[in-house]
Order: structure tokens, then C-alpha cells, then sequence
């Protein structure tokens, strides 16, 4: 089966969504990176099954990981992905995925150097998969929220989690 025939029979996988920024300042009412996320998501036709605030502690990131998992087909964290003693996103999430998306953190970094230059450098997106549920890890800047959604992860969802299904049955 060829391309064109995996994104036409992805097209009719409902795909289930949940959003956690990653913060130790972050509230509802600032949360101006999570909240694109879920516009973006519910505008593509997404449910959203969960969004939730978490600080950037090891034990918060891996619960909201397990419990979101058992009810979403894709969780989006956002947040603590740079370099800062704080940043525990990557260091504690990426061990735990059972499959790793390379790519995803490649573009990002070449769609972002085209944005902000050498800084892109700085970022450790990645992506990867967690008991059946693709699971983004982006920066928590608004604007590299926008292009990794935008450019990357809307445009695939469907595709991503269709892969993941069919390799059930």
C-alpha cells in the first residue's frame, strides 16, 4: 500500500487528543502555548480528551504520561524541553517510549533554524511512542508551539495514530 492510500484510509481514524504544558509558573489564564495547542487541535476536528498543567518534576510528567495514555490515541507535553536545570521533560519522558520518532525532532530543528537561526539548536524536541499513544514533546514558546503543530504534528496525526492502530489488528 502506497502513500496516498495510507493518508486515505487515515482520513477516517478518529484521533483522541490530550495537552500538557509542562511549568512551574504556568496557570489557565497564561497558559497562551496550551491553549493553541488545543484551538488547533479542536479546529482540525480533534477531540480533546484532557488538558492539564504540570510542574516540571520527574514523578508529575510520568503520571500525567501513564493515566493520559489509557485515554488518548496522542499527547502533546509542552514545555521543559531546553536546557535549564528545570528542563526535566526529555530526560524523563524519552526513556520511557517503546519507539522513538527521530524525525519529528529533526524537522522541528530545521524548521525552526529557518525561523530563529542557530538558537534551534537549543531545543530538544522529540516525539516517540508510549504504550500505543504518540506522544510530542515541544518547546513551550508560543511561536515554536505554532510551528511544530502547524507544521508537523496536525498535518500527520491522523496517519500517525492510523499506523498505530493497524498494527493491533
Amino acid at each position: 500500500m502506497g502513500y496516498d492510500e495510507h493518508e486515505q484510509q487515515a482520513k477516517q481514524t478518529p484521533v483522541r487528543c490530550s495537552v500538557v504544558t509542562v511549568s512551574d509558573t504556568r496557570t489557565v489564564d497564561t497558559d497562551t502555548s496550551g491553549k493553541l495547542v488545543r484551538d488547533l487541535l479542536t479546529a482540525a476536528g480533534h477531540p480533546l480528551a484532557e488538558y492539564q498543567i504540570v510542574k516540571d518534576e520527574p514523578e508529575q510528567l510520568t503520571s500525567a504520561l501513564e493515566i493520559l495514555a489509557s485515554n488518548s490515541d496522542v499527547i502533546i507535553f509542552n514545555g521543559g524541553t531546553g536546557i535549564s536545570k528545570r528542563d526535566s521533560t526529555v530526560d524523563t519522558l524519552v526513556p520511557l517510549f517503546e519507539k522513538r520518532l527521530p524525525g519529528f525532532g529533526e524537522i522541528f530543528r530545521v524548521l525552526s533554524f529557518s525561523e530563529i537561526g542557530a538558537a534551534a539548536m537549543l531545543s530538544r524536541a522529540e516525539a516517540g511512542v508510549f504504550r500505543d499513544t504518540i506522544v510530542f514533546l515541544t518547546p513551550g514558546s508560543t511561536n515554536a508551539v505554532r510551528l511544530a503543530m502547524e507544521r508537523l504534528i496536525v498535518p500527520q496525526l491522523k496517519h500517525l495514530v492510523w499506523e498505530i492502530l493497524r498494527q493491533k489488528t
